[in-house]
């Protein structure tokens, strides 16, 4: 979630029995003073993009964070030891089975599945039940379900296909922690996940990457015409402009979004939801 998993949405998030996470894309010293803020005793996870890895920012995390995790790049040992080395967990978030045995293979600890439903950068071309059960039929490693993942009974689908646990994106990008502009949050409210769109267009810097975003910030892009720059930048509250017109990353589960809610609330609602619908699978059964 870039710059959006912020301190106090990640602390949040743990707080509340998940796992939040803190983006290490953005310097080993924004992200030692994003550490800084987290509590000792509330455990956060570290997220690395491996085309503008930090080593810097990676060593710091591997010794102040329980899991750090990879996303966009070919497994490499050398990583995945420098956090062992730091006392840390290592995770890989894969878009294909053979990618995750790469993983695997390379002393991951855990892989994270993402299917082409996820918002924002999309690694592979599987929908997400059909990727968890190729990744669950070659890998025995932990494996968390990411994309489209915005409901308790989409929780429990994807527990149910073998996964251990579930990323969920889209809806923190509305809770009451995130720092996203209000006219984005007010977008994702609006939005169904038929007003998703899997594109390339907010390219700029990080090309041949596809990521998905509202289709209404390609509509608000193109009308700016020349004056669009079509930058992976997302808009927060510091953004200025045109809001409409910047990258509105948003996955299929977007439809589960109606209103801002604190991330606890959240949390709670998804496991709540989970429970009971793998409760009356189990009677149905």
């Amino acid at each position: 979630m870039g710059g959006f998993a912020t301190p106090d949405l990640a602390v949040a998030v743990s707080v509340a029995g998940g796992l939040g996470m803190l983006s290490g894309t953005i310097g080993a010293e924004a992200l030692s003073a994003q550490l800084d803020a987290v509590p000792a005793d509330v455990p956060v996870g570290v997220n690395f993009l491996v085309p503008f890895l930090d080593r810097q920012a990676l060593e710091d995390a591997a010794t102040r964070s329980p899991l750090v995790e990879f996303f966009w790049g070919e497994p490499d040992p050398a990583m995945i030891a420098t956090v062992h080395e730091g006392g840390a967990r290592a995770g890989w978030q894969v878009g294909s089975a053979d990618e995750a045995r790469a993983a695997r293979d390379a002393g991951c600890d855990l892989i994270v599945a993402q299917g082409i439903e996820a918002g924002g950068h999309i690694r592979g071309s599987l929908g997400l039940l059909p990727l968890l059960d190729e990744v669950r039929a070659s890998v025995a490693l932990p494996l968390v379900a990411a994309g489209g993942i915005g409901t308790g009974r989409a929780m429990a689908a994807a527990l149910a296909a073998g996964a251990d646990a579930v990323r969920v994106g889209t809806r923190f990008v509305a809770a009451s922690e995130s720092t996203a502009h209000p006219v984005y949050v007010e977008a994702l409210i609006r939005s169904g996940a038929d007003d998703t769109v899997l594109t390339t267009a907010f390219g700029e810097g990080w090309p041949n990457a596809p990521h998905r975003v509202l289709r209404s910030a390609l509509t608000a892009g193109e009308a700016l015409g020349a004056a669009q720059s079509w930058s992976p930048e997302w808009p927060s509250l510091a953004s200025s402009g045109v809001i409409e017109a910047y990258a509105l990353y948003a996955g299929q589960s977007v439809g589960a979004v109606r209103s801002r809610q604190a991330a606890a609330e959240i949390v709670h609602e998804l496991v709540a939801e989970a429970e009971q619908a793998l409760q009356s699978s189990g009677a149905q059964g």
